[in-house]
């Protein structure tokens, strides 16, 4: 926060019109002011103290006071004032830091404050003596207990920048901050666009995480064990971008991620206006390449001994089974009334296998036990300014599979063949990822090979975070992160080993002893969001196009993997039928049937980073052989190729991926514009 003191004679103001829709609405006598023989604080509100509100505002507190005590005064005039940063905090955080920042002042000082977000014309005094006109900046102390346990399938707590405190909790916390009774941020925060009334236990839970502390540590792949702040990230600057977000990122970004622009200009998704934010409209391209991904998933999920289910999308808040487990995570909650229930959308699959495995007949001769669930869809209210095209949505597509185990050992088995097929969906993504696995300290002290072994499998560091106790749900989890165009980075694939969940369930299962006892459960996202997984496919292109390489979508994914272009209209003909052989064959080819010349239908082509694009004129198709343009080195030489050759070339660079039909009419001229 930075602060522009100024001792005065007098200051008054005199609110114009708005300069953010942010704003809020003044009366009259509100928009005028005065006060005299006062300091006047220039205050502007920086996306640093985001991360700490409450710090912020009490340090900024303590530097007013201590002025005010120097030119002695206790007349006060707090003056929003944008221009003393280029780094701002959103509106929303400024509009709750600046009331706050008045109510932590003592309370015998005489305190106003101009209004936020209008333009304002203004008059001021300054006295002109040696203390009358003082700069001071204040950077907020990192949240006490920080903590990300991840925004995964199972987990809508914390993450960095999630757990906003409310105007009223900052308040007193700053209050309190400033006269040093307190260290660090306290309350909960209601979710977006409203505010909730919190259960005992709601709040508890809260309380809880925000005591949590954790180390940072490095794991290489020889076992070593390096704290962060002395881990050499020189050789690793993915694992240190991801690391500098985990200490103090906010999921708030400064610019558009570069994935926006792309999935609208290639129509593959656009925002829905009529629908809630974070509710996007998927258009044919964009459909396609989220049913081969969820094809997919869903492959490896049964290939991994998954059983599919299906479980209702809501629940009743009040069900006696469900209602503990609620109230751990009050944030970001669609509620919803039907007759005299209230219901909530889930936001996970859990809840109905927690039920679906309750009333299951289990042995130990069934485990390890799978379901798994494609959810179609899981809904959290993500706050406003955290929906970002589709890297964070409020309507989302996601597996969860949960594995029911007897013991530790078997636990440890299956995480680590869980682990292995992630790392595998991963590579199947072309996107570079990063690992963090967190830690109850205990269950890492007792499991260091363990550990080890999941960095030797990556045969990277890996970032570990090591909680001193267990205040989750889980005693470990891991998760590939990927590190996006802003800066900023987000969970795909996941695993958590859950034990408590089953007991709270009443899960049992009939052991070898014919004895009845609880298992452990394991919460596992594979491939993590299906519409997120897109998002960094994109995000990696266009770093990539960045860097000065072609941009290419993996082939198996490519709406159009094949692109046949006529010399001239003579050869339409013969390009519909080659397009035709090729779908015929389980690959996707279409016709460029416009009037343009060859040159401008190859631009075309690169525009929708077509893998092959054929140009056929009388060479061509006296020959029968074809020389495609090749959009990567990797998928093939360009060289003459008869059409057998090529439907061959198609099939390799496939491989076992899921095939789909394609999506559009053959014929570009036939196709509807859906994003004008």
């Amino acid at each position: 926060m930075k602060l522009l003191l100024v001792h005065s004679d007098f200051i008054e103001y005199k609110a114009t019109k708005k300069a953010l829709k942010a704003a809020p609405e003044l009366a009259d006598a509100e928009k005028a002011g005065r006060m005299e023989e006062c300091l006047c604080a220039f205050i502007s509100v920086e996306k640093a103290d985001e991360l700490n509100l409450a710090s912020a505002v009490a340090k900024a507190a303590a530097e007013i006071v201590k002025v005010a005590d120097q030119v002695k005064t206790k007349r006060v005039m707090l003056y929003p004032y944008a221009h003393l940063s280029n780094s701002l905090a959103a509106p929303a955080i400024a509009i709750e830091a600046l009331p706050a920042l008045k109510a932590a002042l003592p309370a015998d000082y005489e305190v106003k404050q101009s209004p936020f977000g209008w333009y304002k014309a203004f008059s001021i005094s300054c006295k002109g003596h040696p203390l009358s006109e003082l700069s001071r900046h204040v950077l907020p102390d990192p949240p006490a207990g920080h903590v990300h346990t991840g925004d995964d399938c199972c987990t809508p707590g914390a993450a960095p920048g999630m757990m906003a405190t409310s105007a009223s909790a900052t308040v007193a916390a700053a209050q309190m901050q400033a006269k040093s009774s307190m260290k660090g941020p306290a309350g909960p925060g209601a979710p977006d666009g409203g505010n909730s009334v919190q259960s005992d236990e709601q709040n508890a839970a809260l309380k809880a995480e925000k005591t949590l502390k954790s180390q940072w540590f490095v794991l290489s792949p020889n076992g070593a064990l390096t704290p962060a702040a002395q881990f050499d990230f020189k050789p690793f600057p993915g694992l240190e971008k991801f690391y500098a977000y985990e200490m103090g990122g906010s999921r708030k970004a400064d610019s558009e991620p570069a994935h926006i622009p792309l999935m609208q200009g290639m129509e593959l998704v656009d925002y829905e206006p009529g629908s809630d934010n974070g509710n996007m409209r998927w258009f044919p391209k964009g459909s396609l390449i989220k049913r081969l991904l969820e094809e997919k998933i869903n492959k490896v999920c049964r290939d991994a001994g998954g059983l599919q289910i299906e479980t209702p999308i809501m629940y009743d808040v009040n069900h006696p089974a469900l209602n503990k487990y609620l109230n751990k995570f009050p944030a970001r909650q669609y509620r919803i009334k039907s007759d005299e229930k209230e219901l909530f959308l889930r936001f996970a699959a859990c809840f109905g296998m927690y039920l679906t495995m309750s009333r299951a007949t289990l042995s130990y001769k069934h485990f390890p036990a799978r379901i798994y669930e494609l959810t179609h869809y899981s809904f959290r209210r993500e706050q406003s300014g955290e929906t970002a095209g589709i890297k964070r949505l409020r309507a989302f597509t996601m597996p969860d599979m949960h594995t029911l185990v007897a013991d530790l050992p078997q636990a440890r088995e299956e995480f680590k063949r869980q682990f292995d097929r992630s790392k595998a969906w991963m590579e199947s993504l072309q996107v570079p990822f990063e690992t963090a696995v967190r830690f109850v300290k205990s269950f890492y002290e007792e499991n260091k090979e363990f550990a080890v072994s999941l960095a030797q499998t990556v045969n990277q560091p890996v970032l570990v975070e090591m909680w001193e106790q267990q205040s989750f749900y889980f005693v470990m989890k891991f998760e590939f992160n990927f590190n996006d165009s802003v800066h900023k980075a987000f969970a795909l694939s996941t695993v958590q080993i859950d034990t408590q969940n089953p007991e709270n369930f009443g899960i049992q299962y009939t052991a070898v002893d014919g004895s009845r006892r609880t298992p452990f459960l394991l919460h596992a996202s594979l491939s993590g969001a299906i519409d997120r997984n897109l998002c960094a496919i994109l995000e990696h292109q266009a770093m990539e196009t960045k860097a000065g390489k072609k941009p290419a979508l993996p082939f198996w994914l490519s709406p159009t993997q094949v692109r046949f272009m006529p010399l001239n209209d003579s050869f339409l003909d013969e390009c519909v039928r080659l397009a035709g052989a090729v779908n015929q064959a389980g690959f996707r080819a279409d016709v460029d049937d416009s009037s343009h010349g060859v040159g401008r239908k190859v631009a075309e082509a690169e525009k929708e980073w077509i893998p092959f694009m054929v140009v056929v004129g009388e060479k061509e198709k006296t020959s029968g052989h074809y020389t495609p343009r090749v959009r990567k080195p990797e998928w093939g030489t360009e060289t003459p190729m008869t059409l057998e050759q090529l439907i061959a070339l198609c099939a390799k660079n496939t491989g076992s991926e899921p095939r789909g039909t394609l999506p559009l009419p053959v014929m570009l001229s036939q196709r509807p514009i859906f994003r004008g």
